[in-house]
């Protein structure tokens, strides 16, 4: 049988962010004595409202969400500060007052709220009370390590994500090098130019019309460049910068070229 604690952490590895954070907030509602429940939230520095959230008990979700909005509370202190944050009593609290309204009248007189930061990730577990002084500290308690036990494997499973998707960017571009490479050969001979040209070209025209690098190079490949010619010559014969515009115009920096010059007379 499993404890609470890896219970846990496997259930956060098991990538279901939504009952991750439920089984996480009913732990810790469980693990403080005197606590009427709990809530767990996830941060990424970006769009807190977005920020995944668990209650154990729907009135606990207007007391995030005003948090939130009015971007004051302890969940908000907390990640301002990354230290644990909370009110003994909230009868009494003047610090934050739209999160005080609310908690009483949830019928909340106490809260503490703990930040666990992992790689650009900030998990937060507040445990409201009934009651005034309910206190959770960081340190050796039951609520404390479930929570860092949480953040460690929230942070593992993201590191796992970010590498499952590079070996698939890795992937993708390993089998469709030799199609972009087919069609920089087709570029190379409809237009005559090297191949850094044809490569240039062939991005200026994924551009331009939209497509991904890799759909136009196998378009160009199973058409073998015809219909587009005229296109295709034209993004070729486009400098790339006006250095080479000048270069290729024959005229200085700042001077129009004398009349006749480059055609020939």
């Amino acid at each position: 049988m499993r404890t609470l604690f890896e219970a846990g952490a496997s259930d956060l590895d098991e990538g279901a962010p939504a009952r991750s954070l439920a089984h996480l907030a009913e732990q810790a509602a469980w693990c403080t004595p005197d606590s009427c429940g709990a809530a767990a939230t996830v941060s990424t520095g970006e769009d807190t409202a977005e920020a995944p959230t668990a209650v154990t008990h729907p009135d606990l979700s207007a007391l995030v969400s005003v948090q939130w909005e009015s971007g004051e509370g302890p969940i908000p202190t907390a990640l301002d500060s990354g230290r644990a944050t909370g009110t003994d009593d909230l009868l009494h609290e003047r610090r934050w007052p739209e999160y005080r309204a609310e908690a009483l009248q949830a019928g909340v007189r106490s809260s503490a709220t703990l930040p666990y930061r992992r790689d650009g990730i900030t998990l937060t577990i507040t445990v409201y009370g009934f009651r005034p002084g309910l206190k959770v500290e960081k340190g050796c308690t039951a609520t404390d390590v479930l929570g860092e036990l949480a953040a460690t494997g929230l942070a593992r499973e993201r590191r796992y994500r970010e590498a499952l998707a590079e070996v698939d960017q890795l992937d993708t571009a390993l089998r469709t090098r030799p199609v972009v490479d087919q069609a920089c050969g087709i570029l190379m001979y409809v237009l005559g130019c090297d191949p850094d040209t044809a490569f240039d070209t062939l991005r200026r025209l994924s551009q331009r019309t939209n497509r991904k690098l890799s759909d136009l190079a196998g378009a160009l490949v199973r058409t073998r460049g015809h219909g587009l010619e005229s296109e295709l010559r034209c993004l070729g014969d486009r400098p790339r910068d006006p250095g080479r515009a000048t270069a290729r115009s024959g005229a200085e920096p700042g001077r129009t070229p004398a009349p006749g010059v480059g055609h020939g007379r």
